[in-house]
């Protein structure tokens, strides 16, 4: 328990943040955990899990993105690196590995992609135990035209306002900006 990241696209591109505390136990074992991990040059995931195995799995699934791009001359879409993901994770399944991703990536000139769990298609995703609080300030807040600015501003609230009463999440806020020259 403990995590909120979120995903949303506007007119402006996509915004993915994230808190940064990583607890164990019910000890806060790291105030500066990155939990909106870069894969790819279009596209970067946010994880809620263990922290260790989320890592592991972003440096495989950014691999064998990269060797995808080699072989096959084009980069693969956010929704094919979304099912690699889930087939690369269906054999651990029922066993102790714990990684929950949400992909957002920039496919196209006007095609915007987020894929969350297993390969849920949408424009809006929150992951984590405190999910529903991030939820109460995307559903009120993010509309289509939003300016950049709002639209950082809105996930900033939502990230703050969902770990604000949580003593397993808060410290930072990382945030990303993903458009069609890449996310920064």
């Amino acid at each position: 328990h403990g995590t909120t990241t979120l995903g949303f696209a506007f007119q402006g591109g996509m915004i993915a943040a994230a808190d940064t505390r990583s607890s164990c136990s019910g000890l806060v074992a790291c105030t500066a955990s990155p939990k909106v991990l870069p894969i790819h040059y279009h596209l970067v995931g946010t994880t809620s899990g263990t922290s260790a195995d989320c890592a592991l799995w972003k440096r495989i699934l950014a691999r064998e993105l990269r060797l995808y791009q080699l072989r096959h001359h084009r980069k693969l879409s956010t929704e094919g690196a979304a099912k690699l993901l889930s087939h690369m994770l269906h054999p651990f399944k029922g066993t102790e590995l714990c990684v929950a991703a949400t992909l957002c990536g920039w496919d196209g000139d006007e095609e915007i992609t987020i894929v969350s769990g297993p390969r849920l298609q949408g424009e809006l995703f929150s992951v984590g135990s405190r999910s529903p609080y991030a939820y109460s300030i995307l559903d009120s807040s993010v509309y289509w035209g939003m300016s950049i600015e709002d639209a950082t501003s809105v996930a900033r609230e939502a990230v703050y306002r969902a770990t604000h009463r949580d003593a397993y999440s808060g410290n930072n806020v990382d945030l990303y900006h993903v458009t069609a020259k890449g996310w920064r």
